[in-house]
């Protein structure tokens, strides 16, 4: 693995969403109205965290979570009130704080809870986990780095991974010629669609190897927003 080229496109994506986008990202996942093109990845993203959701035990009490790229929060504060031991971690402080605020403000309901921390979703230290969700925090890594990631969440993960890219469409490839989701002000930095015959190739190959194996699929497309989910069983 290049770790250099993985450390490079963090910080990149962690200073689009701590600084550069943080305001449209906190419109973007709340109630308020947004224009047409936003309100598509919106309802997109709410497909996409129920889909997620729907692959998780609906009784999660006594299971450990890890939120990997939790962004503000919702799915994290979702399969907290199913009783999950939640770790929801981001690379962006400033949406880590939002989603600690927006947490505090919801009644507590199931007997979860949910540890909020800004930093490295693939730290060792973060311990161990029964099921990992990475919603649309791998989309912005090549093929190598998604399978490294894979390796070490796997390597602490007890039942399953579920997780999102971006598949290599010619659809998406034209609305990435086009534009992007925000003004050029906030544009984040580009997807890296992958091809998903070559990512189960990589990933057969690497945590297949130790009894890891595919299971349900979904791809989700609502207007600008693209992404498949995935989920990979121990």
């Amino acid at each position: 693995m290049n770790t250099t080229g993985y450390i490079e496109r963090r910080e990149q994506i962690e200073t689009y969403f701590d600084r550069t986008a943080a305001k449209a990202w906190e419109r973007l996942t709340s109630n308020a109205p947004v224009g047409r093109i936003r309100a598509t990845v919106r309802a997109g993203r709410d497909q996409m965290r129920s889909t997620l959701l729907s692959w998780l035990p609906q009784d999660m009490r006594g299971l450990r979570l890890l939120d990997a790229g939790c962004g503000t929060g919702a799915l994290a504060m979702e399969a907290a009130a199913r009783g999950a031991q939640v770790l929801a971690i981001d690379l962006s402080p400033t949406l880590v704080k939002l989603a600690a605020e927006r947490h505090a403000q919801q009644p507590q309901i199931g007997r979860g809870q949910v540890d909020f921390r800004s930093g490295d979703m693939l730290a060792d230290e973060l311990g161990a986990f029964d099921h990992v969700v990475a919603m649309d925090s791998l989309i912005h890594y090549d093929v190598p780095h998604m399978e490294e990631a894979m390796l070490r969440l796997a390597a602490r993960t007890r039942c399953s991974i579920l997780f999102t890219f971006a598949p290599r469409t010619p659809a998406l490839a034209a609305m990435h010629a086009v534009g992007r989701l925000f003004p050029r002000s906030d544009r984040s930095p580009s997807l890296t669609p992958v091809s998903e015959p070559v990512l189960r190739t990589a990933l057969e190959g690497s945590i297949g190897q130790s009894g890891w194996h595919e299971g349900r699929t979904l791809r989700i497309k609502s207007g600008f927003y693209t992404s498949q989910a995935w989920e990979w069983n121990a």
